[in-house]
Formats: C-alpha cells, structure tokens, sequence
C-alpha cells in the first residue's frame, strides 16, 4: 500500500522504517526537515509540505497523522483536509482526546472524506514487536488501510473496537490502567527496597516473571533497568511527567460518577512527584523511560 505518514517523531520516524520493511511506499512529511532526511534514508519519499505529500499520492488517498495531542493535531487536521479530496481517508495516531476525534471525524463527514482514529500500544518498541492498534471508524475506512495496520501489529494485535472517537476513548482508559499498574509496581519495590534484607531488587524482578500471577512486560522493563542503574536508581530522579490522558480518565470518571481510586490516586502520585521524592517515583519514571522513550530527569 502506500500511505502518507504525518509526523516524525519516535513512533512516527518508526513506524515508517517498520512499513518499508513490509513492502509499504511511505510518502512522508515533517516540520524538521532532518526528520524527512532520516526518513528517505531509511526507505520512505520525503515530501516537503503537506500539499507536496498529499500531492504524490494517488486517489483515493490515506494519511496517517502522527503528532501531538492538541493544538498540532488541530492544525495539521486542518491543514491536511484542505488538499485532500472525496474518498480520502485522514488517520490520527496521536494521543487525541475522543471528544476530539468526534470532532474531527465530523469535518470530514463535511468533505466527504473517511476518518479514523487509530493508535498504538507498545512505545519505541514497536519497531521491533509491533503496536497494539486500536481503531475507531467507518469500516470502510478500517478495511482501506487494513494492510497498514496488519504490517504495524503483531498477530492479533489490531482491531476496530468501534465508531469515531472509539479508540482515543479506549485508548484514554488503557493509559488509566497503565497509571495504575506503574505506581502498584514502583510501591512495592518501594516496600522492598527498605525492608531489613538486603534485596537484589533485579533478581526479585526477574524471578517475578517466571510464574508469578504479577508477571508482565513492565516486570522485564524494570529488570533491565535495575540491571543498568543499579538497584537504588540513584541516577534517575524521582520526577514523573503527566502526559494528559491519565487525567482525562479520571475527569471522565468524575463526569460519570465512576469510582475509579486507584486510578485517580495514581494520577495524584505524579503531581505529587513533581515536589516530592521516593523510590516509587524513580521506578516509575525508569519504566516510562524503558517502555515510551519518555525522557527522565538525571541526578
């Protein structure tokens, strides 16, 4: 297939390497003209603006939108719908809020054009293992660029859960959890980190994820980084960015009159992070740095 692909950044800048690697023509276009050069090395046609990108592709078009959640989604939707034409398919792949995504698939409902919202799972390890792809929209536009999302996930690791919004809405929710998941992991190396034994924090992990009922991936992510930091993590500092859609979960939650505790307290932690210190917060800030690239602070 050949798709156009919006934004460079990690995921979009790997996303492209892991469409050429599959046989897909990837036409793709960003700010950073470095990114676009990065890009064509690695087997994608660079374009040098959006009308350029949209420009070589042939009708019916799709193309994917990569970028920030905000107001660089709100920009490039805009900008991107003025070229296309009747038939087209616009992909956002960002962190959109679905009240977003129902917006903008309604501007495109305007133009005749097919919208998705579809979104990855999986941070800069994609590239390696495949997204989790989570798609919402028309079927028509999910059957379009169906041999994109095939070439992006692993086995069984992409669907259509639903109509416009459906997917940052699920999405929105999987990042609650995730909140969740890290600050259960970062207490409890917490606790263990100062018991009166002396712990190998790395082994306990390690040996966590042969048959215990807590084994998972976060598991192996905080084995390698035990193992590169050392047990106290004393280098990574107890500092963790708020994304957004963690917060958007527990608003959602609010609205709702949903209890969702442990959630919200987790969302808690990471403002509290920002003044604070603890061992908790340097294991969850390790694992985002291991599972999303997510920069962390240095002591």
């Amino acid at each position: 297939m050949r798709i156009g692909l919006i934004g460079l950044g990690r995921m979009g800048g790997h996303m492209v390497t892991r469409l050429v690697q599959r046989g897909h023509q990837v036409v793709a276009f960003d700010l950073d003209s470095d990114a676009v050069g990065q890009a064509e090395s690695n087997g994608a046609e660079g374009a040098a603006s959006i009308p350029d990108l949209v420009a070589r592709l042939e009708a019916p078009r799709a193309v994917w939108i990569v970028v920030p959640h905000g107001e660089a989604v709100r920009k490039t939707v805009t900008e991107l719908i003025k070229h296309l034409t009747a038939g087209d398919v616009v992909v956002d792949g960002g962190n959109s809020h679905y009240s977003v995504s129902l917006e903008h698939a309604r501007r495109c409902e305007q133009r005749k054009l097919l919208f998705l919202d579809v979104g990855m799972s999986g941070g800069i390890w994609g590239l390696q293992v495949g997204y989790c792809l989570m798609v919402g929209g028309p079927q028509a536009a999910f059957d379009r660029v169906e041999p994109v999302l095939a070439a992006l996930a692993p086995e069984n690791g992409y669907a259509r859960v639903g109509a416009s919004g459906a997917w940052h809405f699920v999405k929105m929710i999987h990042n609650g959890i995730e909140y969740a998941m890290l600050q259960g992991i970062g207490e409890g190396f917490e606790a263990l980190s100062r018991s009166e034994f002396e712990l190998d924090l790395r082994q306990v992990a390690e040996l966590w994820n042969h048959g215990a009922v807590v084994r998972c991936w976060l598991l192996e992510l905080l084995t390698g980084a035990l193992e590169n930091e050392g047990n106290a993590l004393a280098s990574i500092a107890p500092f963790i960015e708020e994304s957004g859609t963690g917060r958007w979960t527990a608003e959602y939650a609010l609205a709702k009159g949903i209890p969702l505790p442990v959630i919200t307290l987790a969302l808690y932690e990471r403002f509290a992070s920002q003044s604070g210190s603890g061992f908790a917060r340097r294991v969850v800030a390790a694992l985002r740095n291991r599972f999303g690239g997510h920069a962390v602070r240095r002591e």
